[in-house]
């Protein structure tokens, strides 16, 4: 009797755990879904990585150019985020939306708080940050990132870089006005607001180190990035790699860079150079360069192997057919691949071991083994632009 009232017990509270998410319970693990964005069609392409095959689409998504995807903890909700300003939630398991609300004008993607109860959309129209309830998606709280202009109106500015901060906190950084803030939601009826002023012209996007202790925001109008140490008792914001373009006429930029904690292998950044065809390593323990590796053209996406031994490379036109594969002990690029015109967006395995590769203009998705290059499958996708696997749910700044 005593067993039978422990085991009913047990399976209450696990019912009503399954029940404190909107959609019903996954029917199998999530740890090998993701999800890819096919702009053309406003749909997600469910995946499974194990079978490297589609197992079926979520429509109705809106405007998905340049939509990015965080997501929940369970890895089976996600929240899309579109440039049309919307927010959806979905499920990946049942494929299908739970709930979708236009929460801005003009948006450029989210992040979700370390313990996953609130979700963020950083926006370029209106600018600023808006928080979220991630299962209810009701209102938390808006941070409008209002500075005061040259002229000296008021002005919100675009956001980019938006990254969860351990605690309750986000981290973002503000093209307009130069600067860098993180709101503190521990008191969600509350924010308190963290601002790092003059850290360098035009902030385009950021990194959070995995560890959650250093953010880089790269910057557009001048050659150099701005960090921060939040481990420091009092965190600041400083130059690095200033000038490092120094003496050499940049190149023009047809795509702007994008940073995230993939850039991280070992003890080193890997970084795209601004207007230069070359990606600048640093060193983490000094933020100092330690070298440069020549690559085919303007780099994209710069993103390090789960287990750093390798990064993989693509590049703005004229030469977004190539991928580019770096040894990072060596620092030399041992591979040239072509995978389809016009690559997007790659996004490992969780442990590394084939990376996918959204080719847009060829409309297939490649999979590719890491260690011996063979093509091991290719999926058709309409447009396929960025890859998201629910490994994203267990690490910081994803």
């Amino acid at each position: 009797m005593k067993r039978r009232t422990l085991l009913a017990a047990g399976g209450g509270a696990l019912l009503a755990g399954c029940a404190s998410w909107p959609g019903s319970a996954p029917a199998r693990g999530t740890g090998d879904l993701g999800v890819v964005v096919a702009r053309a069609t406003g749909q997600l392409a469910v995946v499974d990585t194990t079978e490297r095959r589609i197992l079926g689409t979520i429509d109705g998504l809106g405007d998905l150019s340049h939509a990015s995807v965080v997501y929940a903890r369970d890895g089976a909700h996600a929240f899309v985020f579109g440039r049309d300003g919307a927010m959806s939630q979905v499920h990946l398991p049942s494929r299908r939306v739970l709930a979708r609300l236009m929460q801005a004008g003009n948006s450029i993607g989210g992040a979700i708080s370390q313990d996953g109860t609130l979700v963020a959309a950083q926006n370029y129209a209106p600018g600023g940050v808006r928080v979220f309830d991630a299962r209810t998606l009701a209102p938390i709280a808006d941070i409008p990132a209002t500075y005061t202009a040259a002229d000296g109106s008021q002005q919100r500015s675009r956001v980019v870089g938006l990254a969860d901060l351990p605690g309750r906190r986000f981290v973002f950084s503000l093209f307009d006005a130069d600067q860098v803030w993180v709101a503190d939601l521990s008191d969600a009826a509350q924010p308190k607001i963290t601002k790092f002023e003059g850290i360098g012209r035009q902030p385009y996007d950021a990194l959070l180190t995995p560890d959650g202790r250093h953010y880089l925001a790269g910057l557009f109008g001048e050659d150099g990035l701005a960090m921060i140490d939040f481990w420091s008792p009092q965190p600041r914001a400083r130059r690095i790699l200033a000038g490092y373009g120094r003496g050499q006429q940049p190149l023009p930029v047809y795509k702007m860079p994008h940073l995230r904690g993939w850039a991280v292998a070992g003890r080193h950044a890997w970084l795209p150079a601004i207007g230069r065809h070359e990606l600048l390593v640093v060193d983490t323990a000094t933020w100092e360069e330690v070298g440069r590796v020549p690559v085919a053209g303007q780099p994209v996406f710069v993103m390090a192997r789960p287990d750093g031994r390798q990064v993989w490379v693509n590049f703005a036109v004229p030469d977004y057919h190539k991928v580019q594969v770096v040894d990072t002990v060596s620092r030399q690029v041992v591979r040239t691949l072509e995978p389809g015109k016009a690559v997007l967006h790659m996004e490992f395995t969780p442990r590394g071991e084939a990376v996918w590769i959204s080719s847009r203009d060829a409309n297939h998705v490649s999979v590719i083994d890491t260690a011996r290059f063979d093509t091991l499958a290719r999926l058709p996708v309409e447009q396929p632009s960025g890859i998201f696997f629910t490994s994203r749910a267990a690490r910081i700044g994803l």
